[in-house]
């Protein structure tokens, strides 16, 4: 078939117009619902707004019961205080009195390990007499009884199947 029968056919051929109209019709029939679907918003909002409302004045009286409690602790606060500030104190005591004991503690560890470092200085001071040591005489041995070092076995050059007879 020739290319200009295929063009006749392509430009005379209706269904990209009639695919142009339904997109056009069905858009027609989209927005013709439009001003329903607008009614029942306004509706809703309505709704919402009546029960926004309702829970506003619940959140209101939530607010002055919390108030009310605020109100309340705070001219209780006096005396509760008081009570706060005597066990602050003795608290405060406890820890004064083990801070001290700790101190103290502190004081001895440190007196001992000033007396342990004196000995160790004194015993390694030069001049001083030094403690023997001990010789195990098991490890020591004399050097005339000491056995001969044995040589080193030599490698050979051969390699195993020049050992075993091979190529």
């Amino acid at each position: 078939m020739p290319i200009t029968d295929e063009l006749k056919k392509t430009l005379t051929d209706p269904t990209p117009l009639y695919a142009l109209a339904g997109a056009g019709d069905l858009a027609y029939e989209k927005l013709r619902e439009v001003p329903g679907k607008v009614e029942a918003l306004a509706a809703d909002r309505k709704g919402a707004q009546e029960k926004a409302g309702a829970r506003l004045q619940e959140a209101q009286a939530k607010i002055a019961e919390a108030q009310a409690k605020v109100t309340e602790t705070v001219t209780t606060l006096p005396t509760d205080f008081k009570a706060l500030q005597e066990r602050a104190q003795d608290f405060a005591l406890q820890q004064v009195g083990r801070a001290v004991e700790l101190a103290v503690k502190a004081k001895e560890t440190y007196d001992e390990l000033a007396e342990r470092g004196k000995v160790v200085v004194e015993r390694t001071r030069p001049g001083t007499p030094a403690e023997p040591a001990v010789i195990d005489a098991e490890i020591i041995e004399d050097d005339s009884t000491a056995p001969e070092p044995q040589p080193t076995p030599k490698k050979s050059s051969r390699t195993r199947k020049d050992a075993t007879g091979g190529e």
